[in-house]
């Protein structure tokens, strides 16, 4: 078995709240008054999207990624307000394991703790495991960031562990990384409609 994934398909991901599309290069526009006017939204990455220079490389990255079929990023619009929010991708796919991270997830300060974060997260998850047939999603997040832990949590990831300073941050820093997962009978047998309810 291997996950049903294809890189130059052009996946959508929608519901009433929440549109995932393809991120695209015209899409700088959009993302760049983040990187100029909220740089805190990087503090605790690894690649930071800080400036107009940051958020260019940024967005190059990630769609070389995507040509590699190694990531796929998406950009986010919230339906809500009717405007662009933020960004997410999955990142280290790999088809043969059915496994993939889902992270570099980040939203404007506006868009926190507005609920949209669990309808993403609900689309995404239910694509992984329902269409691309994925057995295990895992998150990863410094492990001094309580806010993105705390969400991970909500949605019903499962800590596994820390990876002391396993990796440099953009500022220069090292970074302890917190795993968590979800696999594929936990999001049928709990996850899935415990998150929806929530919705």
């Amino acid at each position: 078995m291997t996950l049903n994934f294809d890189p130059k398909t052009e996946y959508v991901l929608e519901d009433e709240r929440a549109l995932l599309r393809p991120m695209k290069e015209t899409d700088l526009e959009l993302l760049l008054p983040f990187a100029l006017n909220e740089p805190d939204t990087w503090k605790y990455s690894y690649l930071s999207a800080r400036g107009e220079d940051g958020m260019r490389q940024y967005v190059n990255d990630a769609l070389d990624g995507r040509k590699a079929g190694t990531q796929y990023p998406f950009i986010v619009f919230d339906k809500k307000t009717g405007e662009y929010a933020g960004s997410t991708r999955f990142y280290d796919i790999k088809p043969a394991w059915q496994t993939l991270q889902l992270g570099y997830t980040w939203y404007g300060e506006k868009f926190r703790g507005s609920g949209l974060n669990k309808h993403c997260k609900f689309l995404l998850l239910r694509f992984v495991f329902e269409k691309l047939g994925a057995l295990r999603v895992e998150f990863r997040a410094d492990s001094r960031n309580e806010r993105s832990i705390a969400a991970m949590k909500s949605i019903g990831c499962v800590p596994e562990g820390i990876l002391r300073q396993d990796m440099p941050l953009c500022d220069g820093d090292r970074r302890s990384s917190i795993i968590l997962s979800i696999l594929k009978e936990e999001w049928e047998n709990s996850v899935k409609d415990n998150l929806a309810r929530r919705l």
